[in-house]
Parts: structure tokens; sequence; C-alpha cells
């Protein structure tokens, strides 16, 4: 889409994804595809422009899915693995790119450097190691990706501050919890929300289906998409059915334009 803005899900399950391994739930022995969920992930595109939110395990796979031969930057929202452990594949990217350039908050930077030190490595490079562009921010930071500006918001994962980002009239947030007043005006107005909806049960640092259904009340976005689900939200087909009619499930490889 060369004008506006789309946004492709590249992945909208949880951390173990779904199916689980070994898991003889009736969801992850599911037929439909729209129940078979690599971990959260979104793809954005505008001009020739292509960012990522997010670089999970399943990262290559998604890539090769959505046939995306050029990389501009990660912003990541945290360090939890199932957000970050696909980073040591950008490496077809360096190759043809040069360094990649990455956008996180300094906590994440720090626990990346420590798991993927080569390919932090300043001096004496392995080779074949991919190389980044470090890009720190703060939580009231604007950045500049391409040639737009994306408003940084917060939020807790439990105890532990994650990131949300918002680009012109959408917003994607994950593994949230509670966010403050301050940082849910950020989000009003959004034409597109994406926010994660675990399960129907409470959880100790998600949103449960009623407590996102809550959420995006209290910011009224013209659509919503949920992601980050498990297995025991329930098939998507029968969740989506009773979901008001400007929220939807959000599934692989869904594509939306704005």
């Amino acid at each position: 889409m060369k004008d506006g803005l789309q946004i492709t899900f590249l992945g909208t399950g949880t951390s173990q994804g779904i199916p689980v391994i070994g898991s003889k739930h009736p969801v992850c022995l599911s037929n439909d595809p729209k129940d078979k969920r690599l971990r959260s992930s979104v793809l954005l595109s505008w001009k020739d422009y292509n960012f990522v939110i997010d670089c999970g395990p399943d990262f290559r796979q998604q890539m090769l899915a959505n046939d995306v031969e050029k990389l501009d930057g990660i912003l990541f929202t945290h360090e939890h693995s199932d957000h970050t452990a696909g980073l040591d594949d950008i490496r077809p990217y360096f190759f043809r790119q040069g360094d990649i350039p990455i956008y996180a908050h300094k906590r994440v930077v720090e626990s990346l450097r420590k798991r993927f030190d080569y390919i932090f490595a300043d001096d004496d490079r392995y080779p074949g190691a991919p190389a980044i562009k470090v890009n720190e921010f703060k939580t009231n930071d604007s950045l500049k990706i391409g040639d737009k500006k994306v408003a940084v918001i917060e939020a807790l994962h439990n105890r532990l501050k994650v990131h949300g980002f918002r680009l012109n009239s959408f917003t994607y947030l994950t593994d949230v919890k509670n966010m403050k007043d301050k940082e849910l005006e950020k989000i009003k107005n959004s034409k597109i929300l994406v926010i994660n909806a675990l399960r129907i049960e409470p959880h100790h640092s998600h949103l449960s289906l009623k407590e996102a259904l809550d959420f995006v009340e209290s910011v009224s976005p013209e659509t919503a998409y949920f992601t980050h689900i498990s297995h025991m939200l329930g098939f998507h087909e029968a969740v989506e059915k009773n979901l008001p009619d400007n929220v939807h499930l959000a599934y692989d490889n869904l594509k939306i334009n704005i």
C-alpha cells in the first residue's frame, strides 16, 4: 500500500503460540487456520518502508510468509523472549542493507546486549554476525521512523514496564495489564487500536477478555483488534461472534489498511 499505512498481523498468539506443543486442548487441535497463532508481532508498511513491532522466535517464518524483502527497523515493546528471541534472524537483511535500526527502552537494550552479545560487539565482530543501530527511547519520547513520528506509550505488564506505539491513528499495545490515565490519553481518538486479550479467566499480567473489552470502551477507538491470544480464549469463530461490532479478534496474516 503506497500512500496509506498497512498493518499486517505477523502473529497473534501468546508466548507458547497455538497449538501449544503436546496439547490436546480442542483449540490446539482445531483445523481452522485462524486458530493457529504464531507469537505476537505486526508489520507496518507505507511507501517503501517496512517496520516491525517485536521480533519473536517465529520472526523468520513470519518474514517468509509475508515476502518481506526489506526491513527498515524493529520497535520493541519489552524484553520477554516471545518478543525478542528472533533477533538473530535479521542476518539476511543485514547482509543486504547493513546495520538494522532497533528502537527500545534502555532496560530492553541492556537485556538484548546480554543475550545477543555477539550482535552488540563493537570490536572483533564474529564473521557472519549481524549488526544493529541502537535507538533508545523514554516513555515520553516521540520517535522518528521513516518519515513518520511515533508516540511511545507506557503500560504495566504485572510490575514490568512495557511500551506501546501510536503511529498516526493506529495504536499498538500488547502484554498490558494496567495503564496510567495520562498514558490512556495518548490512545484516545485512535481509528485502530490493537490490545492484548489473553483468555476468559483473569491473569496476573495480561488483560482478560472482559478487561480488554472494558479497556476498549474506555478509550473509544473506531475499531479494536485483540491479539496475544491463548488457546484458553476459545475458538476464533465462536469468540468473534460474541464481540461488539467494532471489536474483532486479529488473526495471523490479517492485513488492515488505514
